[in-house]
């Protein structure tokens, strides 16, 4: 099948992102956004989301996911703390970025910190979004899981009850 023109673009949304990207950050926290993750991407689209992780990497969001959690999260009921704490904790920190003219990033000073982003960077696809891993712990979180582990996570979330 062709991913190339409008079925390559309407193809890739429905299927999700795929794959991994090595990025560099410089002296003034930006990165060039990889070609391959581009190609993904609604042509055009520049800007995004970007926010905490789940983990300590950084949720980078094309503002068509980001405004599909957004309308989920917005229906969730105000008067349950524990909706409000997430809220916080999900929506703390979440700021608009658009990639400059060069193709650049800019990744703000309380972000990098959260997720220990130094030089080498990984944004990793996560099916509507790509995570940005420093690339030494991306590495680690593969080393410290055996082909075992993955395997028993593999069965336990892919049960045919589950999806």
């Amino acid at each position: 099948m062709s991913t190339s023109g409008k079925l390559g673009k309407s193809y890739s949304r429905m299927n999700g992102f795929h794959g991994e990207y090595e990025a560099t950050v410089d002296a003034k926290g930006r990165f060039l956004l990889p070609g391959g993750l581009k190609k993904q991407l609604p042509e055009g689209e520049t800007r995004f989301i970007l926010s905490r992780g789940f983990e300590k990497c950084l949720t980078l969001y094309p503002i068509k996911s980001w405004e599909l959690i957004i309308s989920k999260i917005s229906q969730l009921n105000d008067f349950d703390p524990k909706v409000r704490q997430f809220r916080r904790q999900f929506l703390g920190g979440a700021t608009e970025v658009e990639l400059d003219s060069a193709g650049r990033m800019l990744v703000p000073p309380s972000l990098r910190e959260f997720a220990g982003l130094a030089k080498d960077v990984v944004l990793a696809a996560a099916l509507d979004r790509f995570e940005i891993w420093d690339a030494g712990k991306y590495k680690q979180l593969f080393e410290d899981f055996s082909p075992e582990a993955f395997s028993n996570l593999a069965q336990e979330v892919m049960t045919e009850n589950k999806i």
